[in-house]
């Protein structure tokens, strides 16, 4: 997720494209300039404005890893497809799963505005979207990963949704590092560094903890957390 400004210069109103009442809520796609952004019950979430810190949350999760050939790495998160893009045009991704528990944005990546940024990695033969929510997808499925790359909040200490909390907790943690393979890397995006949850990763068993920052124009720098589990 990244930050944008509605009072950018030059940029003059957002134009809403599409506006969803979906599972968890109202969704809305919008133009502000040449930027697209994502609207989730009246929050922001991200924008089609840089996409730096979305690379990295991939690239420092396969960093990680060392020489593991073709891993399997699970993205949480679709947004505006900047993660998944750069995952595709990386040949040493084994297989890349994309969770996503929103339809209508699959949709604008799938046949909408936001396929622009998307359509070649969408057709990668590696490339998989599951339509379900991430928190229930770690808790419930029998899968394993080399890694695993959240970006469904704007980071542990700020949720979009009051369900998301549990993720970030002890026993989210658990979940996460159960589908995930002895060494593998659980990599999270965050609008602002989190030491509290530098100490729960450490506290939940986790190794090589460590926070890797992107300056920003104004504020704080977008971050993300990166763990891995024993073994």
């Amino acid at each position: 997720m990244t930050t944008a400004y509605d009072s950018a210069p030059g940029y003059g109103s957002p134009v809403v494209l599409d506006r969803r009442e979906g599972p968890y809520g109202e969704v809305v796609l919008r133009r502000h300039g040449e930027l697209l952004q994502i609207i989730a019950n009246g929050c922001f979430l991200m924008d089609t404005s840089d996409g730096r810190s979305e690379r990295l949350l991939i690239d420092a999760a396969r960093d990680a890893l060392g020489s593991r050939p073709a891993p399997h790495v699970l993205i949480g998160g679709l947004g505006v497809g900047f993660s998944l893009a750069h995952a595709a045009a990386d040949p040493r991704w084994g297989r890349i799963s994309v969770v996503e528990r929103e339809p209508a944005i699959v949709e604008w990546h799938r046949s909408g505005p936001l396929s622009a940024l998307s359509a070649s990695a969408l057709a990668d033969p590696r490339t998989v979207i599951v339509e379900t929510d991430l928190v229930a997808f770690v808790n419930e499925t029998c899968a394993t990963f080399d890694a695993l790359c959240l970006d469904i909040d704007n980071g542990p200490d700020w949720t979009v949704t009051e369900g998301n909390d549990s993720l970030y907790s002890p026993a989210g943690l658990a979940s996460c590092a159960r589908v995930l393979r002895p060494g593998g890397v659980l990599a999270v995006w965050s609008a602002q560094p989190s030491p509290e949850f530098e100490r729960t990763l450490w506290n939940a068993g986790f190794q090589q903890v460590r926070t890797e920052e992107i300056p920003v124009a104004r504020g704080v720098p977008d971050v993300v957390h990166l763990a891995v589990r024993p073994g």
